[in-house]
């Protein structure tokens, strides 16, 4: 089946930016042509493909054809650079997770020229909207490759448990033992976060579940904890000068928390992100720990 790219385009912008006036000023034309390309696609399928509400949405078979729209965009946007010729900035849509973002990340999209759009997911589950098909590449702790999919180890993100020393001195003055730790709040990022409970349970053989605020932030981590608000893990690149100063205290420096990283990509446009995935690979070996052992201390 062949399909026009434009309509492809209409329809990418529209489940993009959730409006068919957005997508029209993005594409330069107007709300009235975006309408008639999607309805013409529409027709060409036979199916519906987005649903009007308002942020539009895609039915099953339109976030296929959108994510084939995008694949297609960085395939021509490679094919033009191994040609020499120019052409517009190509979108690719990848999951990070944010102490990633938040640390060692950012430098590698800068070094690739790419238009990005970056959706923050933990990374135990960020694997999971790569098998939906809703991205092209996921910083994941998932070593196995999703169908379809390579997968690059990058290194692991090391975690120090933290917290402020007056907090330190109230809750763990006798030791860091099981009774402690279920009775000083904790910090957790999300409902996915599994960090603390899985270094909690190796240092005490205990699944406890302690008193925790809910802070998706991971530089609201690191102030919260200097704050005395609760102890956590957080990225050691963001509280090492911290911890050195004294602001804040290791609560077990012989410890740490390493949580191992994978890249895992697309086979289908591997190619055409392949400077993306260099710089990834150069940025990690940077900022995360090599030839570290399993997950967890």
């Amino acid at each position: 089946m062949r399909l026009d790219p434009a309509q492809l385009a209409a329809l990418e912008a529209v489940l993009r930016l959730g409006s068919f006036e957005e997508a029209a000023a993005a594409l330069g034309v107007t709300p009235s042509a975006i309408s008639q390309r999607i309805r013409a696609l529409e027709d060409r399928t036979g199916t519906p493909l987005v649903i009007r509400t308002s942020p539009a949405e895609a039915t099953a078979l339109g976030a296929r054809l959108a994510r084939h729209a995008r694949e297609q965009a960085l395939l021509d946007a490679a094919l033009a650079d191994e040609l020499h010729q120019a052409r517009a900035a190509a979108r690719v849509r990848i999951v990070l997770n944010a102490d990633s973002l938040d640390t060692w990340a950012l430098p590698a999209l800068a070094d690739a020229d790419l238009l990005y759009e970056i959706v923050v997911e933990d990374e135990s589950i960020s694997a999971e909207r790569l098998r939906r098909g809703e991205v092209s590449a996921v910083v994941t702790t998932q070593a196995n490759p999703v169908q379809g999919c390579d997968v690059i180890a990058l290194g692991a993100m090391r975690y120090r448990a933290t917290c402020a020393p007056a907090f330190h001195d109230r809750h763990f003055a006798r030791g860091l033992d099981a009774t402690a730790l279920a009775q000083a709040p904790m910090l957790d990022f999300s409902g996915h976060d599994r960090h603390q409970r899985a270094w909690i349970t190796a240092l005490t053989g205990q699944p406890l579940s302690p008193p925790a605020h809910l802070l998706p932030s991971t530089h609201g981590f690191v102030t919260a904890a200097k704050l005395g608000l609760g102890w956590g893990l957080n990225p050691a690149p963001l509280v090492d000068a911290e911890i050195a100063a004294g602001r804040l205290r290791d609560m077990a420096p012989d410890r740490p928390f390493d949580v191992p990283l994978y890249w895992q990509l697309r086979s289908l446009v591997a190619p055409a992100l392949r400077p993306l995935t260099r710089a990834m690979v150069r940025a990690a070996k940077r900022g995360l720990v090599q030839q570290a052992g399993p997950d967890g201390p």
